[in-house]
């Protein structure tokens, strides 16, 4: 069993939920959070407005993939478990249509440089922009399989944002880190030529980065023991 009751975990996903509204980062029933909880995790349900979402309707979905009776999961749940799978040290996953990174989900480019050393909340040197495929697909959760490996964030082309860290309040810290560097991103775009931070010089700030802020290990409330923890896959 978890150090924190399902309830209480359901209702952090809610208050998340409600923050990305309040910081503008997503709108309407768009987006949509897990934890990893037991066996498998606990997941925003599908097309519910957050405003009226209950800790009751957070949905449980099992290891192999099987929602709790008479509930309908996100419909991304298959990439939100499959990131918990291929990641043991993630426990959060958050996914929204942020508006300037969605913007850049629209350029025809492979990656987010390091334009700015704060790129480096990503998990590396640049952040990778996944190849475009339907949502709630299986496609799509093999493209993100691919392209996030090493990394705590990326962009889902022609979509929207992506984040995933030991914990909630992680999670959206890079969440919005990412937003921020979008913004950033799409500004120096327009205003034409820029620099970009070298691999050497990213590699001092990744490991600046380890005992830096909320990348140093402590309690966090949210961050749940679990009964068996998913295996990365090979």
């Amino acid at each position: 069993m978890s150090k924190n009751s399902r309830k209480d975990l359901a209702k952090s996903i809610i208050d998340a939920c409600l923050s990305m509204r309040k910081d503008g980062v997503n709108q309407g029933t768009a987006g949509n959070i897990s934890l990893r909880y037991e066996n498998g995790m606990l997941i925003t349900p599908s097309g519910m407005p957050y405003e009226i979402m209950t800790p009751d309707d957070i949905v449980f979905v099992d290891e192999n993939g099987t929602p709790e009776k008479d509930k309908i999961p996100s419909s991304e749940w298959r990439f939100h478990l499959s990131i918990l799978k291929d990641n043991p040290n993630f426990n959060a996953v958050i996914h929204n249509h942020a508006i300037y990174s969605s913007m850049v989900s629209i350029l025809n480019i492979d990656y987010i440089p390091a334009i700015h050393y704060m790129v480096g909340v990503a998990g590396g040197n640049k952040i990778p922009c996944v190849k475009y495929a339907t949502y709630g697909t299986q496609e799509l959760c093999d493209n993100i399989s691919e392209s996030m490996k090493g990394y705590k964030a990326c962009i889902l082309k022609n979509h929207g944002l992506l984040a995933a860290d030991e914990t909630l309040p992680k999670a959206y810290h890079v969440m919005m880190e990412v937003e921020n560097l979008a913004r950033l991103y799409m500004g120096v775009r327009g205003i034409g030529d820029y620099s970009v931070l070298s691999d050497a010089e990213m590699e001092i700030v990744l490991e600046k980065f380890k005992n830096y802020g909320l990348n140093v290990k402590h309690k966090t409330k949210d961050k749940p023991k679990t009964k068996s923890k998913a295996k990365t896959k090979k």
